[in-house]
């Protein structure tokens, strides 16, 4: 849906004194007579042409200033970003340091394996400008932490508040694959992407690896894997091949660093600019209309 507005409506109010002056200020010739008026061209009633044709070019700046928009307000999962759901690990083992605190991420700190990911999953949630994501975070079991959505900044928000063992302490990926694929649920998106990461084996939870996949696979959802830890890499390959994605391990939050940005750059999206998606000025075309009517009144006082 798109509706009609200004950027700076308020310039809109330039017109009452400008508008007024013209009124007022209008020029008026002084009448001389003259007998013999068949000596004299005749005289066409331009004036007041150029009067109206000065009022339409007051008229034109000043709605130009203001800048007349069209402002689109669609539903962000109909928009041509990907829809991406990221599905956290939060058992217990990722309260394990398991990475180096010479981490650039870590700042000298022996910093958890889950709040290393939450850092590196914020910048690159942020770094999706034009994309719909959300959140998935499992350990027993699963759930949405955040739907997907349009707004960056509150799934980053969000994902602040989650800490590991939130789900319970086990390792349920059977769980995490399958409701991230339910966050898919209203997606109308053309791709939609997955970025799974565990840093251990599948260990509970009533859904199978297997099944999972297979849920992920008919609805059209590509699966990218992280193992980190003791992950089971042997599945976490399985995943990614078989759903069209690939299949990467970090040993550190460099490296963790490093995949997000590869999968950043492997997904980039259609769309860039954010002010695009959402507005488009028209300002120009009434500058242009502005400068025709400037070229007409020159054109007339040269043909003098």
């Amino acid at each position: 849906m798109n509706y009609y507005s200004f950027e700076y409506p308020y310039l809109i109010f330039l017109l009452i004194p400008i508008l007024w002056c013209l009124f007022k200020c209008r020029e008026y010739l002084k009448q001389q007579y003259f007998v013999h008026l068949q000596f004299l061209p005749v005289k066409h009633n331009f004036m007041k042409i150029e009067w109206i044709v000065k009022i339409i070019i007051f008229i034109l700046l000043c709605v130009a200033l203001a800048s007349p928009i069209i402002v689109d307000k669609s539903n962000p999962l109909n928009r041509n970003g990907k829809d991406i759901v990221l599905v956290l690990d939060a058992s217990g083992s990722m309260n394990a340091s398991g990475f180096d605190v010479e981490d650039e991420l870590s700042q000298g700190e022996r910093l958890s394996r889950f709040t290393l990911t939450k850092i590196v999953a914020s910048r690159f949630i942020l770094n999706r400008e034009s994309d719909n994501i959300g959140i998935v975070l499992y350990g027993d079991f699963a759930f949405i932490a955040s739907p997907i959505t349009y707004e960056k900044e509150i799934v980053v928000d969000m994902l602040s508040y989650l800490s590991e063992g939130m789900a319970g302490q086990n390792t349920a990926i059977g769980e995490g694959i399958a409701m991230g694929v339910r966050a898919f649920k209203h997606s109308k998106a053309k791709s939609k992407v997955m970025i799974l990461l565990s840093d251990g084996e599948h260990n509970s939870g009533s859904i199978s690896p297997k099944a999972a996949l297979a849920l992920a696979k008919n609805e059209g959802v590509k699966i990218y894997t992280i193992a980190i830890g003791e992950a089971d890499s042997i599945l976490m390959r399985k995943i990614a091949k078989e759903s069209g994605g690939i299949y990467y391990s970090a040993v550190s939050a460099k490296e963790l660093q490093n995949i997000y940005n590869a999968i950043d750059s492997l997904e980039s999206s259609k769309i860039s600019s954010k002010e695009y998606k959402l507005k488009d000025y028209y300002f120009q075309t009434l500058l242009l209309l502005a400068c025709g009517f400037l070229l007409f009144l020159l054109y007339r006082e040269m043909k003098r």
